[in-house]
């Protein structure tokens, strides 16, 4: 049985933030204190790091569950499938609806079930519920629905992997640069054209990692009682480098396809300077090269938004959205991520 992706659509929001935008914040260290340098500067060195150039913010009228909601219905329409037939929709975020201006999450009913109510489907034994999984969790809910096809209990899934992360980021942390919002979502069933999923792998680390990334006060002292997404950039970035590569080998391996076929790597907008240490240790582990052109990017102009980095750049390569990148039948790629918990995964997936 080959399980795969016959549906993808995605959100990009309308509103560009760039760089040059940020210019008149006030950003501070993790203790209250000013920066030795002014922003021009600390901007730029952001830019060297990260790729990131601008990003988009979702409009002020829409939350995290009408994104999601507007990315699986093109999903939903280009898979070519009657929504009622869906057995799961697995909506994979972190941080829940957070209205523009407010910080409260809301998760009250799940997102879910917000996607569901709002496509108006009507069949009960369409169980929808979220997935919490850090960066990572859209790759971990199509391992989930890979495994609802294979046992048997379902037929059709929706994947969904959306957030505005835009919304509880901390004006006075660097960081803050780093988030985007955005919304991707696939339709997932039994493909009967030899493509598919071909191997998967997870793994959590929490004994020294569980708290990379957490939430935390504004670094500004004066500031209120709200907290943030916060991070420990450089433990990410080696915690990343050093698991990320073996676990994107061990997904290899077990699929028993070969390295030189391997086409794209489609990773977790990130870090481009991280992305592009992990897969320069990938490939190191079997003693060549990467590839010109392997690994396409979209934090450049998108930004990093969570678990919708992923599906949005696949529905963007297969629709020809990305320039100089091409995906045709039977290319294999990779997808693989990291993020809070923390947790990686892979996937070696036959288009």
């Amino acid at each position: 049985m080959r399980i795969g992706i016959t549906g993808t659509g995605c959100y990009v929001p309308g509103t560009i933030v760039a760089n040059k935008d940020f210019e008149e914040h006030e950003f501070l260290n993790t203790d209250g204190t000013p920066f030795q340098y002014n922003n021009p500067v600390i901007i730029e060195k952001f830019k060297v790091i990260t790729g990131i150039s601008e990003r988009r913010y979702a409009e002020q009228n829409l939350n995290t569950s009408d994104i999601a909601f507007i990315a699986s219905e093109k999903a939903i329409a280009d898979a070519n499938i009657d929504k009622e037939e869906l057995d799961y929709i697995i909506f994979a975020h972190n941080f829940g609806d957070i209205a523009h201006g407010q910080s409260q999450s809301d998760m009250l009913p799940s997102l879910a079930s917000r996607v569901k109510h709002l496509l108006r489907i009507k069949n009960p034994k369409c169980v929808a519920y979220d997935m919490l999984f850090g960066c990572p969790g859209w790759i971990e809910g199509v391992i989930q629905a890979n495994a609802f096809i294979k046992s048997g209990m379902a037929r059709k899934c929706l994947v969904i992997g959306a957030e505005t992360l835009s919304r509880i980021v901390d004006p006075f942390d660097r960081d803050s640069m780093i988030y985007s919002d955005g919304a991707g979502a696939t339709v997932i069933e039994q493909n009967e054209n030899k493509g598919g999923i071909l191997a998967h792998t997870s793994a959590t680390y929490t004994y020294e990692e569980a708290y990379f990334l957490f939430y935390g006060k504004s670094y500004n002292p004066a500031a209120s009682e709200t907290k943030y997404i916060k991070m420990h950039g450089r433990k990410i970035y080696e915690f990343a480098v050093s698991h990320v590569p073996s676990a994107m080998r061990d997904c290899l391996d077990e699929s028993g396809i070969p390295i030189s076929e391997v086409k794209k790597i489609v990773i977790h907008q990130a870090n481009e300077k991280m992305d592009e240490a992990i897969v320069k240790r990938f490939y190191k582990s079997y003693g060549i090269p990467v590839p010109k052109g392997i690994m396409p990017m979209s934090i450049g102009k998108l930004g990093n938004s969570s678990v919708a980095t992923i599906p949005t750049l696949l529905d963007m390569l297969l629709k020809g959205k990305m320039p100089n990148h091409q995906l045709t039948k039977g290319d294999v790629i990779i997808f693989a991520s990291v993020g809070a918990g923390m947790n990686i995964n892979a996937i070696v997936y036959r288009v």
